[in-house]
């Protein structure tokens, strides 16, 4: 951790987003790179990734928070998905 940084955890199987958090922290993203597209929970659903528009890809996380693609990083008002250490550690200066 770096010196002066506050880091939150939260547990979203314990204490789910809610559909303005999760909308919030996608922003105006598309939804698809907050998705965890290799989940074996994704592969049980049996649909095809082509057929899934925002909203759906949205439902869905909400509904099975292991469809989320982990980490989530906010760093002032930016998010950071999955473990791209490069950009965090730029914005953390």
């Amino acid at each position: 951790m770096q010196e002066g940084v506050e880091l939150e955890e939260r547990d979203f199987f314990a204490d789910p987003l809610s559909e303005h958090e999760l909308r919030d922290l996608i922003g105006n993203r598309p939804a698809s790179q907050f998705f965890s597209w290799n989940s074996p929970s994704f592969k049980k659903l049996g649909v095809r990734r082509e057929d899934l528009d925002d909203d759906r890809l949205i439902r869905l996380m909400l509904d099975e928070p292991r469809l989320i693609r982990r980490p989530l990083v906010r760093v002032g008002g930016e998010v950071f998905v999955g473990t791209d250490k490069q950009a965090m550690a730029r914005a953390l200066g």
